[in-house]
C-alpha cells in the first residue's frame, strides 16, 4: 500500500471488512481518502485482506463491545475526517431471549455510541462527519428481530441526538437506512422464492439492492456536497418504505 500524504483525508469504517461496510470502505478509498476498515474477528479481517478489491484499504480487528480497544484505535490516529459505523449483528428467531437481545443492542447501538464518542475529538479538529447505519427497521417492527429493530431505531434517534450535540464543533452526523440489500446476511431470504417474491413485490424499483447502492449515498453524506445536511436518516431501499 502506498503511503498517503499527511494531508490526505482519513476515514474509518467500523464493520468495513465485508458486505455493505466493505463496499463503503472501497467507495471512500476511491473518492480519495485513506481508509481503515475494521472486522469483528481475525478470520473476517484475513478474508478482507485477501480480497483484491480491498487491497488499498487497511483492515484491522475490532470488537465494538471493547471500549479500551476502540479508544486505542482512535488514539493511534493523528487525523480523522469521516467515521462510518457499519458494525452490526442480527439473530433471527433468537432475539426474544433477553441475553441475546442485550448482546445485539450492545453491538449495534452501544457499539455505535462508543465509536462516536471515541472519534469525537479527532472529528472536531477536522470538522469532520459521522455516517451511521440505521435500517428500514428503524421505521417499523420485525417480529423475529425485536433486538435488531430496537437497536436500529436507537441508532436513528442517536444520530439525531448527536447531530445536535456535536454541531457546535462542526461535526455533521447522519445515517443511511438500507432496505433489502443482497449480502450474505440476507442470503437465506434471497434463496427463498416466496419471501424474495414478497420483498420484490413491495419494492417499487423491483430488485434487491446492492452494497454499492448504499456506499454511494454514504460517500455523498461524507462529502462537501452535504455540508448543510445533518441529523438525516436517509432510506436507501428502492422505495420499500413508501408502499
Amino acid at each position: 500500500m502506498n503511503t498517503p500524504a499527511p494531508d490526505t483525508p482519513r476515514a474509518v469504517v467500523i464493520g468495513g471488512s465485508s458486505g455493505i461496510g466493505a463496499a463503503i470502505a472501497q467507495a471512500l478509498q476511491a473518492s480519495g481518502r485513506q481508509v481503515i476498515a475494521t472486522g469483528a474477528t481475525e478470520a473476517e479481517v484475513q478474508r478482507a485482506r485477501n480480497d483484491p478489491a480491498m487491497q488499498h484499504v487497511q483492515v484491522c480487528p475490532l470488537d465494538v463491545r471493547n471500549h479500551e480497544a476502540i479508544q486505542s484505535l482512535f488514539n493511534a490516529l493523528s487525523r480523522l475526517d469521516v467515521l462510518v459505523n457499519c458494525a452490526g449483528v442480527i439473530r433471527r428467531g433468537a432475539e426474544q431471549d433477553p441475553a441475546v437481545f442485550a448482546e445485539v443492542l450492545d453491538i449495534n447501538l452501544n457499539g455505535t455510541m462508543r465509536c462516536c464518542t471515541a472519534a469525537r475529538p479527532l472529528l472536531a479538529q477536522s470538522r469532520g462527519c459521522i455516517v451511521n447505519t440505521a435500517s428500514m427497521l428503524s421505521f417499523f417492527g420485525g417480529g423475529l428481530v425485536p433486538a435488531y429493530s430496537a437497536s436500529k431505531g436507537g441508532v436513528a434517534q442517536l444520530t439525531k441526538s448527536l447531530a445536535i450535540a456535536y454541531a457546535a464543533e462542526g461535526i455533521r452526523v447522519n445515517a443511511v437506512a438500507p432496505g433489502w440489500i443482497a449480502t450474505p446476511l440476507t442470503q437465506a431470504l434471497q434463496d427463498d422464492p416466496e419471501r424474495s417474491g414478497a420483498i420484490l413485490g413491495r419494492t417499487p424499483l423491483g430488485r434487491w439492492g446492492k452494497p454499492d447502492d448504499v456506499a454511494d449515498p454514504v460517500v455523498f453524506l461524507a462529502s462537501a456536497a452535504a455540508r448543510f445536511i445533518t441529523g438525516v436518516i436517509l432510506p436507501v431501499d428502492g422505495g420499500y418504505l413508501i408502499q
